[in-house]
């Protein structure tokens, strides 16, 4: 089957992307303001890009009266924390998911507690293993529905108990617990069952196949 996204609306085009595109990290963004109220919402269009700069990107919709708060915060303030999602806080993480209104602190009504960053102003969720503290490096408006934010990491909070090896950076992936996005309707997938496929050698593979 083929589809043609020159011939299909906006819906037909993310119900097709959504559901093969999977897993999807999710990323938990709170922003602040610039007049100190906080916002926390997931986005699942999300994922790190570049080591060196430490880049992620995050798709961010908007409603039909204008950008959402989260965009609009991170236009004016340039700073948002990313915490990535455990598996024990997905009810909490739904809740943030409900198109409140900017009055509405999503955190308070998640019953989420805080703990203060160290390079930005917005906090990281305390609940969460890992939490990326960003400035944004540009937004890239590509449509009337969309933005993509681009954010440099300039501080990462691990959850003590993922830390193999500090002085190394080696993390434990398995204990953090984290959850992905799968397809529409609410779907979600743990990332705890893990299967390894070792890299390949050039000159192995040249020796495996009898070609060297």
């Amino acid at each position: 089957m083929q589809f043609d996204f020159d011939n299909l609306g906006p819906l037909e085009k993310y119900k097709l992307l959504i559901a093969t595109v999977v897993p999807r990290p999710i990323a938990w963004v709170v922003t602040r303001s610039a007049t100190g109220s906080l916002n926390c919402a997931p986005f699942s269009f999300f994922n790190a890009f570049a080591g060196e700069p430490p880049i992620v990107c995050i798709g961010v919709g908007a409603r039909d009266s204008g950008p959402k708060d989260t965009a609009s915060n991170i236009h004016r303030t340039g700073e948002f924390v990313v915490n990535l999602v455990p598996e024990s806080l997905v009810r909490q993480m739904n809740v943030t998911a409900i198109d409140f209104g900017p009055e509405i602190n999503e955190l308070n009504e998640a019953g989420m507690d805080t703990v203060a960053s160290v390079r930005v102003k917005p906090p990281r969720i305390a609940g969460s293993p890992v939490a990326f503290e960003c400035k944004r490096v540009v937004t890239l408006e590509i449509g009337i529905s969309r933005a993509i934010v681009v954010g440099r990491v300039v501080m990462m909070h691990v959850t003590d108990d993922a830390v193999l090896d500090a002085s190394r950076c080696y993390i434990d992936t398995s204990k953090l617990g984290l959850v992905g996005r799968m397809h529409g309707g609410g779907w979600y997938t743990r990332t705890s069952e893990q299967f390894e496929v070792p890299r390949i050698n050039e000159n192995d593979w040249w020796t495996e196949n009898g070609r060297r």
